[in-house]
């Protein structure tokens, strides 16, 4: 695990850009196309806007890129909530990706347990596998919440004692809504995860996970055991760091 903290947000946002380049390049590289899923949430939709622009729209190798989504929100893909609109919005339609490789979630149907076991059928013909044989993203981007949620790993929701699908429906009942989530084994397996925080609102997880006295029943973050994260952190969500 690996820690940077940043006094403005424009710098974060900035490293996190090129990380996402060099990732991209590095990953076309060694397989000839790059897998990352995206989040939801106002800090990474700044980094979108970012990579939207000249500088990283004219140099990621876009069109070896697939797009996927660590979680979504059961609305219409252009409802205000839906994670695959902001990203599409700030980021998707400005890029020239090619449409097929826009893997979404569908998580409007009525049976979002449809939904999940489709997308997880989706990322086992599409992503590499790796040297244990389950499906392996190059890249994860990940948030946390106060309450130490990810995706939509929720404290108190059944999705975290999922250890077989690689996507699960969870109802989060604090906020009254279905999600589809990829789920702990998928995050463990990943190559890169890359979490941006922002927020003296998230002081207190941070400062817990990080300094690794979280209880995971409390904490989901906790839960996650790949040993490749960089967190990039504002100083805000960094002023209880140790």
């Amino acid at each position: 695990m690996e820690i940077k903290k940043y006094s403005e947000l424009v710098a974060l946002n900035q490293a996190a850009a090129n990380f996402f380049l060099i990732s991209a390049r590095t990953a076309v590289a060694r397989q000839g196309a790059f897998h990352v899923a995206l989040s939801g949430g106002s800090t990474p939709q700044a980094l979108y806007e970012l990579l939207a622009t000249p500088e990283y729209a004219e140099t990621v190798p876009w069109e070896k890129v697939h797009i996927y989504f660590g979680d979504e929100r059961s609305v219409p893909p252009d409802h205000k909530e839906s994670n695959y609109r902001m990203a599409y919005d700030a980021l998707l339609r400005h890029v020239p990706i090619p449409e097929s490789q826009i893997h979404r979630i569908k998580a409007e149907c009525n049976d979002v347990h449809s939904a999940a076991t489709d997308y997880s059928q989706q990322l086992r013909d599409c992503l590499p596998s790796g040297v244990n044989g389950e499906v392996e993203f190059d890249l994860i981007l990940l948030g946390v919440g106060p309450d130490g949620h990810t995706a939509s790993l929720f404290p108190k929701t059944d999705i975290l004692h999922e250890h077989k699908a690689l996507v699960a429906a969870v109802y989060v009942e604090d906020k009254a809504t279905w999600r589809v989530s990829l789920t702990f084994p998928v995050l463990n397996q990943a190559r890169q995860l890359l979490f941006l925080v922002a927020g003296s609102n998230k002081a207190e997880v941070v400062s817990k996970v990080l300094n690794n006295t979280a209880n995971e029943a409390v904490f989901p973050v906790q839960q996650i055991k790949n040993r490749q994260q960089l967190w990039l952190i504002d100083q805000a969500a960094a002023e209880l760091l140790k």
